[in-house]
């Protein structure tokens, strides 16, 4: 879940995004102060915009909000409010977190494309890569699914060339670390970093 306000350039709107949704299958449900946005073909909640959200939660600064217990208290309540039944439910767990390369394979449809599988601790992603600077046995930060990144690009399942890729390995411009390098390539970490552990920008 990533949730968005704006109040100088959308309003008094707190945006809700629970997952990706192609705009053609999009339809709405209005009740109240709640817009649901949903897949007309599945009935599957895509997110919710939320009207007049400062009446209900005091929301500061542009752009990405952090999701609290609170948070999700308060637009549970809302949702209820104005008549919707389903509730939202919080992944709290870490999106950007150290990963450890264990093995790197050619793309078989792009030259300059690697196919890596990456530990993360809980479970090992495959994630397609197009730094030169790729190779196995690295420690590297990866943006897990639903990582909102510092552009503001939210990280999606994807399919690059036919091959799917469940996550991105970060270079340390992508993270808009200070005094990041200009040329392409991935953030190498050092040994003392532990795999799973979550990587503070």
């Amino acid at each position: 879940m990533n949730v968005f306000y704006n109040r100088d350039g959308i309003g008094d709107v707190l945006l809700v995004s629970l997952k990706p949704l192609d705009a053609e299958k999009r339809a709405i449900e209005k009740k109240g102060d709640v817009v649901r946005i949903f897949d007309e073909t599945t009935n599957e909640t895509a997110g919710y915009n939320l009207f007049n959200i400062s009446s209900y939660y005091a929301v500061s600064g542009n752009g990405t909000v952090e999701v609290t217990d609170e948070l999700v208290g308060v637009m549970n309540e809302l949702l209820a409010k104005n008549g919707f039944s389903e509730t939202i439910e919080a992944d709290f767990s870490p999106k950007f977190v150290v990963g450890y390369v264990k093995e790197k394979q050619k793309h078989p449809n792009a030259d300059k494309l690697s196919v890596c599988q990456v530990d993360v601790g809980t479970e090992v992603l495959q994630i397609v890569c197009g730094a030169p600077n790729v190779e196995a046995g690295q420690k590297v930060v990866v943006a897990k699914i639903g990582a909102v990144m510092p552009s503001g690009l939210v990280i999606k399942e994807a399919e690059l060339r036919g091959v799917p890729s469940y996550g991105m390995i970060c270079s340390a411009r992508e993270l808009e670390l200070p005094n990041a390098p200009q040329e392409k390539g991935i953030l190498v970490l050092s040994d003392e970093y532990e795999v799973g552990q979550p990587f503070m920008r």
